[in-house]
């Protein structure tokens, strides 16, 4: 099993009058290769649960396990490692640091894994060419479409070639045409071996995903697996 969590709670301020439990006692597991789209309102918990799932936080209790490796056991120097080696992260916002060109962006993580420049810059072209961006590469984020950029952060997020991509609202900046060039893309990942957690609201984009989980006040209402279009 890739992914295990197991009654799992994220509670802020505890025991005080305001005490928020984003997550409620959480139990889910999401085996390698699946294609996984988490559903929720704003205010659900998806995001807190992402952020888990992503091991940009940890459990207030419960556990947490990647891999078999239960994540409260480790360091945040690990926690960081597993963060560069084994995810790749996409965001709404895109993230991109505006001073760099696109491949500066996604040459970055491949920096931090300490990748040799030569190594990296074949990693972070072919990349940027995947996404059909390559002739791109010297341009910076102000220069760029909103979906160019969002192909950048892809790029940068699949340059490590980690096992697990997060998308978190992927094309809730995008345009329809794009959002769905950009699912296109992430589904073509996923064929390859990639295992695809994609949080959003849009009930329209989970429904093009084979497994949905449904979150509402901290706690999963509807874990189903359903029949999808291969396109």
């Amino acid at each position: 099993m890739l992914i295990e969590l197991q009654n799992v709670y994220k509670i802020y301020g505890e025991g005080k009058a305001a005490e928020v439990r984003a997550l409620d006692g959480v139990s889910v597991q999401i085996d390698h290769g699946e294609f996984v789209a988490v559903v929720g309102a704003s205010g659900s918990g998806k995001s807190t649960l992402m952020n888990l799932l992503g091991c940009l936080d940890v459990p207030s209790y419960g556990t947490y396990k990647i891999d078999g490796t239960d994540i409260a056991e480790l360091s945040d120097t690990k926690l960081s490692l597993i963060r560069n080696k084994q995810i790749g992260f996409i965001f709404q916002s895109f993230n991109l640091i505006a001073t760099m060109t696109a491949f500066e962006n996604v040459e970055l993580p491949l920096i931090y894994q300490g990748v040799l420049p030569a190594k990296r810059k074949e990693l972070a072209m072919e990349a940027l060419a995947r996404v059909g961006l390559a002739e791109r590469s010297k341009h910076k984020p102000s220069e760029l479409s909103g979906g160019q950029q969002q192909r950048v952060a892809i790029a940068r997020a699949i340059a490590t070639k980690p096992p697990i991509i997060m998308a978190d609202e992927p094309t809730g900046a995008l345009d329809s045409k794009t959002g769905k060039e950009v699912l296109r893309f992430l589904k073509q990942l996923n064929r390859e071996g990639t295992t695809i957690i994609l949080i959003t609201h849009d009930n329209s984009i989970a429904e093009q995903s084979p497994r949905v989980i449904r979150i509402a006040d901290g706690h999963i209402i509807e874990d189903v697996l359903q029949e999808v279009s291969e396109t």
